[in-house]
């Protein structure tokens, strides 16, 4: 369903009317489109500790304009305040930074810079993870990054986003694909995130089709998220299995044939769905999404114990007892990766939906107690926590909840199913065997929960 509002408000008119009354007015985001070969469409700007000369070494597969602010040792062109052009992308490295005086060049970096923004720039900060610093001066240091990111974030306008990524000893070879996420269009709908990166020996050999020779399952796959995530996982050469309930079946073989993948016709709830599952499969997966999920809405008070059980069943249980089966058979390759749609609503709460929550919030505490163990075998599990995307679902919403959805975030506007999509191609890429354990929220930086 479109978002009206948002397309007046861009408009000649709509932008004036907007302006004058005081009213919100959310930016068109720039998301990632076929045909572009480069994350960075204009200036990236560097600057900060070690890290960022580290960034410098691959600044030019990223962006043809690579400049230094504040850096040390960098070699790059120097950013000039008021002589410089517009920036689309922003890394600061603060892993060097020791004490809380130290923190004064975060505002050292950033506040001549922040007037300086293209529409849609994308800001990284790096960091060390707190826990693993020795000095407790300087942990306190790290840990005070992500404050000072989160809040940056919601301070930003024109759709840019901020992220923190914490970079663990070992993890520096695998800042390219972060990057490349973190800084394109991909990530057009996260922001205020942190996530931290740990060694990781799988590498994406050629960046174009970085899935390609990885076979991938997408469950509740005919239409909305799951579709796009069938799209997004073929455009960057994954084989897929797309898999449905039997109402679905004719979206389902459609969507299929036009992917060149296969289609797989099963109720995950079924006794049987393990077995079933299992023989569709005989050469194994590199690539497990559990995307497949419902809604009973009610309040606890008026909740029916069909509408529990179902949602439990289809959202968490199913997901549980499907990846131990294919783990146990040896079905999921060494170095796989396994991601969980969850939810905000699974991290925030939301009235009437106890059920849906509950179910959300097990997947994350799933993503977390698998990490350790699947890590041995190269395997990394992790959830996406989405937040208002415009779907069927909430198109169905009444307006004044669904109006309240889109605007309660730092980007002020509803995310697509491709926004979903990119944050779990990205996931399920070699190199992000670096994130595991972990929960990346794809919600425009939602108010709720944050």
């Amino acid at each position: 369903m479109s978002d009206r509002y948002l397309g007046f408000a861009n408009s000649s008119l709509g932008r004036k009317l907007v302006d004058s009354l005081g009213l919100p007015r959310p930016a068109t985001l720039e998301r990632w489109e076929a045909g572009r070969m480069r994350p960075v469409d204009g200036p990236l700007v560097l600057g900060g500790g070690p890290l960022a000369r580290q960034v410098e070494t691959l600044a030019a597969r990223l962006t043809d304009a690579v400049y230094g602010f504040n850096g040390q040792g960098l070699q790059c062109e120097p950013w000039v305040a008021g002589l410089g052009p517009k920036i689309k992308a922003l890394v600061f490295d603060a892993s060097h930074l020791s004490d809380s005086d130290a923190l004064t060049q975060l505002r050292e970096f950033f506040q001549p810079l922040l007037r300086n923004l293209a529409p849609c720039a994308h800001i990284v900060v790096l960091g060390r993870p707190p826990e693993a610093v020795a000095d407790p001066m300087a942990s306190v240091a790290q840990r005070a990054l992500e404050g000072f990111s989160r809040s940056l974030a919601k301070e930003l306008r024109n759709g840019a986003t901020a992220q923190l990524l914490y970079v663990g000893d070992g993890a520096e070879s695998q800042l390219e694909g972060a990057l490349r996420f973190f800084l394109s269009p991909k990530s057009a709908f996260v922001s205020g995130q942190v996530l931290r990166l740990q060694p990781c020996q799988a590498q994406v050999e050629d960046w174009t089709r970085p899935l390609s020779g990885k076979r991938a399952l997408i469950t509740g796959a005919a239409r909305g998220i799951g579709a796009a995530i069938a799209e997004t996982l073929a455009r960057d050469g994954a084989d897929v299995l797309l898999l449905d309930v039997p109402p679905a079946s004719e979206q389902l073989q459609a969507l299929a044939a036009r992917l060149g993948g296969k289609a797989l016709v099963l109720d995950i709830c079924a006794g049987d769905a393990a077995e079933q599952l299992l023989a569709a499969l005989p050469d194994g997966l590199d690539i497990l999404v559990h995307n497949a999920g419902i809604t009973r809405d009610k309040t606890l008070a008026n909740m029916t114990p069909e509408y529990w059980d179902a949602v439990l069943a289809v959202n968490l249980k199913a997901p549980q007892l499907l990846t131990q089966a294919l783990l146990d058979n040896g079905a999921l390759h060494e170095d796989a990766r396994i991601t969980l749609l969850a939810s905000v609503s699974g991290i925030a709460g939301n009235r009437g939906q106890s059920n849906y929550a509950a179910s959300k919030a097990g997947l994350i505490g799933l993503a977390q107690a698998w990490a350790p163990t699947l890590a041995e075998q190269g395997i990394s599990i992790n959830a996406v926590a989405s937040g208002f995307i415009e779907t069927h679902m909430t198109g169905a919403m009444p307006m004044g909840l669904r109006e309240a959805g889109r605007r309660l975030s730092s980007l002020g506007q509803g995310g697509k199913p491709q926004d979903v999509a990119e944050a779990i191609a990205w996931l399920s890429q070699p190199g992000s065997g670096a994130v595991n354990g972990q929960v990346l929220r794809v919600c425009g930086q939602a108010l709720m929960g944050a």
